[in-house]
């Protein structure tokens, strides 16, 4: 079995949580493929394909057309497909056309239908675009969650027996810190405790909840990790209108993957107040690392955390200020909730991923040859 896998999420501006999926899960099906079978990535036409090196795999095979042409040619189901491929993984909504050889999509939330005010209006008609053809002309769909799965057959018209829920993994490289973590926060500017989000700074993501429950108590700061996505969230403007003190915000930026692990395994509890998600990488990364974690009730992020979580009702600021406020007190409780993600991250791997699409993909090229 030939698997040509998309990895051009790798490639983009801003990867974030599906470019960390693209390029583990390639991996891990590049551990675990048989004998007899390839794993070969893909992507667009780029100079650099650097960003999408991976350990086990060859270099990324260049489709003809740029980035921005290749995804508005797919979008119209014509373009370049990947050659020489039994099947092929889109671990995004960017899909070629199927052109006669199996496909598997990956679907990551319903945001495009729930929550399209949190994208802009290009990015909720690309997708759901891509859906739509995906759900019409896919031989299997993968999602992350029940809840994914639950949210996206009331818009589209998916065959419940080519849905699989495939859950993801937390990668060591993130969860395993450094033998110089200490230092590593030293030099990041960072204080003994302090509370920490990992997200792309965009409105979906929640900030505007967080900062206001920094507003409303005093306590621990609050790190922020991540790059900016679109809709020009201005985390200074936001703390100078809420009168917060300079120090109570600390923005990191995207981090290299030890010094994220070096600012998780120090963090006191991991907040995500995000309005939508499909699974929330962070939140299984957080619980890996054995580090508190604070949810709002997002379905996705309900079912990662298994109960082993805090939870509060999206968008609300005092709930989270509370849970935030209880958390830094009462080490009982943090103890208890580091054990319990510890025992639900169990549940997770990106080699139980691997090995679940493998099954998928192996499932649909025999189903080909019948």
């Amino acid at each position: 079995m030939r698997v040509a896998i998309l990895v051009e999420q790798l490639l983009a501006p801003v990867p974030g949580g599906t470019g960390r999926f693209a390029g583990e899960l390639a991996a891990a099906l590049a551990r675990q493929t048989g004998p007899a079978e390839t794993v070969t990535p893909w992507c667009a036409w780029h100079l650099d394909r650097s960003s999408a090196a991976m350990s086990g795999l060859p270099p990324a095979h260049r489709l003809p057309l740029g980035p921005r042409v290749l995804a508005r040619a797919w979008e119209r189901g014509i373009g370049p497909v990947p050659r020489g491929a039994d099947v092929v993984l889109a671990p995004t909504l960017l899909a070629p056309p199927r052109r006669g050889r199996p496909l598997v999509a990956t679907i990551h939330d319903a945001v495009p239908w729930t929550h399209p005010q949190s994208l802009t209006e290009r990015g909720v008609a690309f997708h759901r675009r891509m859906a739509e053809r995906v759900a019409r002309d896919a031989d299997a769909v993968l999602v992350p969650t029940r809840a994914v799965a639950d949210a996206l057959t009331e818009h589209l018209p998916l065959r419940p027996a080519r849905v699989h829920v495939i859950g993801e993994g937390a990668s060591p490289a993130v969860t395993q810190p450094p033998a110089d973590a200490a230092a590593r926060r030293n030099a990041l500017g960072l204080p003994a405790a302090y509370l920490l989000t990992v997200s792309t700074l965009e409105p979906r993501k929640g900030l505007e909840v967080a900062l206001d429950a920094l507003a409303l108590r005093p306590g621990l700061p609050l790190a922020v990790v991540g790059q900016p996505g679109w809709g020009d969230v201005d985390l200074a403007s936001a703390v100078a209108a809420r009168r917060l003190p300079a120090d109570r915000l600390l923005v990191l930026g995207r981090l290299s993957d030890p010094d994220l692990a070096a600012v998780l395994a120090g963090a006191v509890a991991l907040v995500a107040p995000s309005r939508a998600e499909g699974f929330c990488l962070p939140v299984l990364e957080a619980m890996t690392a054995g580090v508190p974690v604070i949810t709002s009730d997002d379905p996705a992020m309900v079912e990662v955390g298994g109960g082993a979580t805090d939870v509060v009702p999206v968008g609300d600021a005092a709930a989270l200020a509370a849970a935030c406020a209880a958390l830094e007190v009462d080490g009982a409780r943090r103890a208890a909730l580091s054990a319990a993600g510890r025992r639900r991250a169990a549940d997770f791997s990106w080699e139980a991923t691997g090995g679940a699409v493998l099954d998928v993909l192996r499932a649909v090229v025999e189903r080909r040859h019948l």
